[in-house]
């Protein structure tokens, strides 16, 4: 450990051992300075959120006062030569002013501080009733009025092509950036107003995570533990009253989040879909607009804005505090955050917010200089993909059109210059769309890659700047000023019809057009186009663009960032995260870490089940083997082996189990085989399904369920009381026998493998079938791999030496790409059951066994891909002994354990 490390971490209770191990990991990537990357595998219930909070804030507060000791430093060094009391007048001066500025700053948000808890009883006193003046009402514009002036409301205004600064969906409009420049609450690194001592380029924590629950978990963490000053401690002066200085001080927070979430304005919150609140908002600050929304911070609301930021300077709030503040104040929380962020020192925000580079400029994000937290980060590939994929269905092409039309024919004429070009070239997009599409449907196969190069061809799109085209939709607001219109009619003559239209179209279609075409945008050679035909009638069909790669979307973070570190339960295995997230990192910038558990060994039993039979001295592969391969997973006597395992397991098992398997069409089919009655056994035994039902109560996921209804049922199951004791007469009869506990039949990748705690209990072994490979025929997934290996061989021919490589070279790094493509393919499937296994242990009192049946959990490739963890707690030589060996080892497990074998 590094002698600048340190020993106190501030975390709020004693840590453990693999706390301090993780805590010191992540110090040392924020320590080792700029472009560091930290991967940090923590298991669930091990702390890890609190773990991360206490070593980057320690971090950060240390790293303050190291840059006011640096600046006087560099104060003494730059009056060398002058006398010395005069050096020592400066640097008096210059401390008495630092802790003048930050004591006034505290003071501030201490009385911000009381009035928020004052204001907090007086809610809590007069719950239900209004509370202070009446609020401001906006006009919705009419709609459905007759006095709506249609040309003002609904006609596009004057555009000028190519002009402009470029912006995302989410961007301050024009008019917006003027008017808060003006009045002070512009970011971009500047300055905030005189006598606040805060300035923009103070280091910053950014901190994302994939849900708004696991940031407002998050959140609540962050208000455990207490840090000192970012001051240094000689600079604060003495309390007046007691003669003691402060030893705290609250973390400066701040959650950025969508209009979605933050919108105050009745008229714009109600219309649902991002986009479309987006694009309304933008417009109502306009110069032209008919309407101006009264929350938009100005001169006139200075004084409520300040009020807003240092009462989430002062609180660590969450989206939800936030949206209340704002609406007591009567200011929008949505720009009023940006007076927060020169001040703040954490940041939290959902995945989309911070990995998209528009979106972090429209909120004035600035990762130069600062600290990346990715948290959940095991799958922020998949995340960078999800955020830049688009997709478009005929139907919604063909309203598109519909849409369109019903515009032109009211306004076409009205339509000049520019406006008129642009709105037949959108229209020309649509067309050439749908004549792709239309010839898809008729031809063979449910789905493939199309060239993007056809997808534009007809009717001449394909000599459209799309950049343009894009960029004009957005400033000119043309989709919401067609859906608004559009909708504005249907409502006038059918309301009723209209009003379930909307519901049904979460997203305005010329929105999801927008989409689609921002992402055939992106670089040819990192995405592919995908059709696939659905199920629907009148049929339909789909569009896809899935970007292959996330390195080129990835690396203006890791380019940028001081530190970036990600962190989650199951990371395992890092492999890919280095290749595809830091390709060009040298490998001494990397750190990463698993750590063990917080419980002890003997609280884990992990095992691999290779065959019920066990394998004969001599031989090296098992009799009758398990594997659920896609070629063997079929064989019914592998799925009768199966269930008569898990029909012990459950014997031995208390509580609840849960079974993992590969896909909901293997579970289906597995359930139907138990449920079917053996021909040769049907007079003298019940089925396999009856039998399992006899032991535990049965449930099973499926897929499109609600997956918080089954959870319900399975946890009542286990948790609820006993039925009574029957009575005297009723004992008459032998007792039929209850069913002791549950399992939950689940699949890998489903709504219940991820973010659902099978604690105590619920969880007390888990059983994974089979390997979870993704369908390697699938389009999507060939495509990916083909990129993987194509990328990764060019990339070793590169790196030969000389005028090139000989044919010995090539075939040698051809064989290597292969590997490599093979290699990403094996990671996702481990990935997955990783996060499976993860479930069940969720603090260290926790005990449970992990069953993998399947003998290629044996193989030294795989299991070490598994977690640290599981490969310490598997049993040695597992694999060989059979469903009797593991019958024993369950039983040895559980025997002593509180609520061991019925």
């Amino acid at each position: 450990m590094p002698s600048n490390t340190p020993t106190n971490f501030h975390h709020p209770y004693q840590p453990y051992d693999v706390q301090f191990q993780f805590m010191r990991a992540a110090y040392e990537v924020l320590e080792k300075g700029s472009g560091q990357v930290g991967i940090l595998e923590s298991p669930t219930g091990t702390g890890k959120s609190l773990s991360l909070i206490c070593a980057t804030l320690t971090w950060l507060r240390i790293h303050k006062r190291s840059r006011y000791e640096a600046s006087f430093e560099a104060t003494s060094a730059g009056m060398a030569g002058e006398p010395e009391w005069m050096v020592e007048a400066a640097l008096r001066r210059k401390r008495e002013e630092l802790g003048r500025e930050w004591e006034e700053r505290e003071r501030v948000l201490e009385g911000v501080r009381l009035r928020e808890r004052e204001r907090e009883r007086e809610a809590a006193a007069a719950r239900g009733r209004e509370r202070g003046a009446k609020r401001a009402r906006v006009d919705d514009g009419g709609r459905g009025a007759k006095e709506v002036d249609e040309e003002r409301e609904f006609l596009i205004g004057d555009w000028e092509g190519g002009g402009g600064e470029e912006e995302g969906s989410g961007a301050l409009s024009k008019e917006t950036r003027e008017l808060m420049e003006k009045v002070g609450l512009g970011g971009g690194g500047k300055r905030r107003e005189e006598g606040d001592g805060e300035v923009e380029d103070e280091i910053k924590i950014y901190y994302t995570s994939r849900t708004h629950s696991q940031l407002t978990q998050f959140i609540s963490e962050l208000r455990r533990p207490t840090f000192p000053p970012s001051l240094p401690e000689e600079l604060i002066s003495s309390s007046a009253k007691d003669g003691e200085k402060p030893t705290t001080e609250t973390v400066k927070q701040l959650p950025l989040s969508s209009r979605q979430k933050l919108c105050i304005n009745p008229s714009v919150s109600r219309l649902g879909s991002l986009s479309a609140i987006n694009d309304r908002c933008t417009q109502l600050q306009q110069s032209k607009s008919k309407e101006k929304c009264p929350f938009m911070p100005n001169t006139e609301n200075l004084k409520q804005t300040h009020e807003f930021r240092d009462a989430a300077l002062a609180t660590i709030p969450d989206i939800e505090d936030l949206h209340r503040v704002g609406k007591e104040l009567q200011v929008c929380p949505y720009y009023a955050s940006r007076t927060v962020i020169p001040g703040a020192e954490v940041i939290t925000l959902p995945y989309p917010l911070l990995l998209q580079k528009s979106a972090r400029d429209a909120l004035g994000i600035k990762l130069e200089g600062n600290v990346v937290i990715i948290d959940e980060a095991h799958n922020i590939m998949d995340a960078v993909a999800n955020v830049y994929a688009a997709e478009i269905r005929l139907s919604e092409l063909r309203r598109a059109r519909q849409i369109l039309g019903v515009y032109v024919k009211r306004f076409g004429k009205k339509l000049k210059g520019e406006n008129r070009v642009m709105v037949a070239q959108v229209g020309k997009v649509v067309e050439s769309l749908i004549e792709c599409l239309n010839g898809q449907l008729g031809a063979k196969g449910d789905q493939g890659i199309l060239d993007p190069n056809t997808v534009l061809k007809a009717r001449g799109a394909d000599q459209i700047n799309l950049y343009q085209l894009i960029k004009y939709i957005q400033e000119s607001k043309l989709a919401y000023k067609v859906e608004s219109y559009v909708s504005y009619t249907e409502e006038e003559h059918e309301p009723s019809t209209s009003a379930a239209a909307n519901t049904a179209r979460s997203t305005p279609v010329l929105h999801i057009l927008v989409s689609f075409l921002t992402a055939l945008t992106n670089l040819s050679a990192e995405g592919r186009i995908f059709h696939e035909k659905l199920s629907a009638t009148p049929p339909d069909i789909k569009l896809s663009y899935l970007l292959l790669s996330p390195t080129h979307a990835f690396s203006s973070i890791a380019s940028t960032a001081r530190a970036v570190i990600l962190a989650g339960g199951t990371m395992s295995p890092f492999d890919d995260y280095k290749m595809h997230l830091f390709p060009t990192l040298p490998t001494n910038k990397i750190t990463t870490l698993s750590c063990g558990h917080v419980i002890p060994s003997s609280n884990l039993f992990a095992w691999t089940l290779a065959s019920t039979k066990p394998i004969p001295l001599g031989s090296t592969s098992p009799l009758d083997p398990f594997e659920f391969s896609f070629q063997h997973r079929k064989d019914p006597a592998m799925i009768r082996q199966l269930g008569l395992v898990l029909l012990n397991v459950c014997s031995v098992v208390p509580d609840g189990v849960v079974v993992f398997f590969p896909s909901y069409g293997y579970l289906d089919e597995v359930v139907d085989a138990w449920q079917t009655q053996d021909a040769a056994t049907a007079a003298t035994q019940p089925t396999l399904w009856d039998r399992l039902a006899a032991k535990k109560a049965i449930f099973r996921e499926t897929k499109g369920g609600v997956s918080e209804d089954i959870l319900q049922q399975y946890s009542q199951a286990i948790l609820s009381p006993p039925p009574p004791a029957p009575s005297t007469s009723e004992q008459q009869q032998p007792p039929k026998r209850k069913p002791n506990g549950a399992v939950l039949l689940s699949v890998v990748g489903g709504k219940l493998s991820e973010g659902i705690n099978f604690s105590d209990r619920l969880g007390r072994c888990v059983v994974v079938v089979g390997l979870p490979y993704p369908n390697i025929h699938s389009p999507d997934w060939k495509a990916r791999l083909e990129y993987i290996e194509s990328t990764a061989l060019s990339r070793l021919l590169d790196d030969g030496a000389g005028a090139g490589p000989g044919p010995a070279e090539t075939q040698k790094a051809r064989a290597q790409a292969k590997q490599a493509a093979r290699d990403f393919y094996e990671n996702a499937c481990m990935r997955a059951v990783n996060q499976s296994i993860g479930r069940a242990i969720r603090h260290r009192g926790d005990y449970a066994a992990v069953v993998l049946v399947d003998r290629r959990f044996a193989a030294e490739r795989i299991r070490g891909k598994l977690p640290g963890w599981i490969m310490a707690g598997m049993a040695e030589s597992a694999d060989r002994k059979g469903l009797q060996g593991l019958m024993g080892g369950l039983s040895l497990f559980f025997k002593g354990k509180k609520g061991g074998p019925p």
